[in-house]
């Protein structure tokens, strides 16, 4: 799933291209929007909210899209080749100089602008957006307290935008097991802090650099990296499916960096020999 950043960063994008034209001509594939016609109408905005994105249209309409796992926008010229099946587009916007094309989108739906709370209202404070308040999501964090840190930084009323990438990350950096309960995390607001750091370091690429190395390999610590070496101690990392919302989410760390304090409540894996909870590999 694209976290925040890659939202944010798509959303300047077709802002700056789509921002103050007149579509032409529009293409809702789902079902209760198929006869809809945005032609003639404005994009006046295009902003990200967490893992959203509003076009906001004169008239005061919005289209509200959500990616969900791999959905994607390109931008194309008129007359380019889209670089996708058709079968998988959900959403096409036309304007005189650009074609929009949403790709598997799991959420389009069209919406009045005084009711965009309706889709985004349940969302934490945005590290990306105006709304920003670290005392808010620490607070929000201590509430669910008996509850892994690595389950509930993924919860997007408590913090909008982060995934497994910065989840991953921002445990590691912390030295925090991924299961760790929130009540026993060491400091809190360092990691309701280092989110947002990483999140707005990366809010021009959306690349989720977190190293700040940028040589093919070495641009984050753990995620993507199981049965490889850590980069400080040299441990193996360890790659794990644990509790998240909407099902088990994928989850990263280094057992030397990241030392498990108790047992741990669900199975953890490695892409060398697999090892369950409670292996001595994950119990140091």
């Amino acid at each position: 799933m694209p976290e925040g950043d890659t939202v944010f960063v798509a959303a300047a994008r077709l802002r700056d291209a789509l921002g103050g034209d007149a579509i032409v001509r529009s293409d809702l594939r789902v079902p209760s929007l198929a006869t809809v016609d945005l032609a003639g109408r404005n994009v006046e905005d295009v902003v990200s909210r967490g893992k959203h994105l509003l076009f906001r249209f004169s008239g005061e309409l919005t289209l509200h899209t959500h990616y969900k796992m791999d959905g994607t926008w390109h931008l194309y010229r008129p007359g380019e080749r889209w670089r996708g099946p058709d079968f998988e587009v959900r959403a096409v916007l036309y304007t005189d100089g650009w074609v929009a094309v949403g790709f598997r989108l799991a959420v389009v739906e069209l919406l009045a602008r005084a009711d965009e709370h309706d889709a985004i209202g349940h969302l934490g404070p945005d590290p990306l957006g105006d709304d920003w308040d670290p005392d808010v999501v620490e607070s929000a964090l201590r509430a669910r307290g008996t509850e892994a840190i690595g389950t509930v930084l993924l919860d997007q009323r408590v913090i909008a935008g982060p995934g497994n990438v910065y989840k991953s990350e921002v445990c590691f950096l912390s030295g925090t097991h991924p299961w760790t309960p929130v009540a026993e995390v060491a400091d809190l607001r360092r990691m309701v802090d280092l989110v947002a750091r990483l999140m707005r370091a990366n809010r021009t690429t959306g690349n989720q650099m977190t190293t700040g190395d940028r040589r093919p390999g070495r641009q984050r610590w753990v995620y993507g990296r199981a049965g490889k070496r850590c980069f400080r101690c040299g441990e193996t990392i360890r790659r794990g499916e644990q509790d998240g919302y909407g099902g088990e989410r994928v989850t990263f760390w280094c057992p030397g960096c990241q030392p498990q304090i108790g047992r741990a409540d669900a199975s953890m894996s490695s892409e060398e020999p697999i090892e369950k909870a409670g292996a001595n590999a994950q119990n140091r």
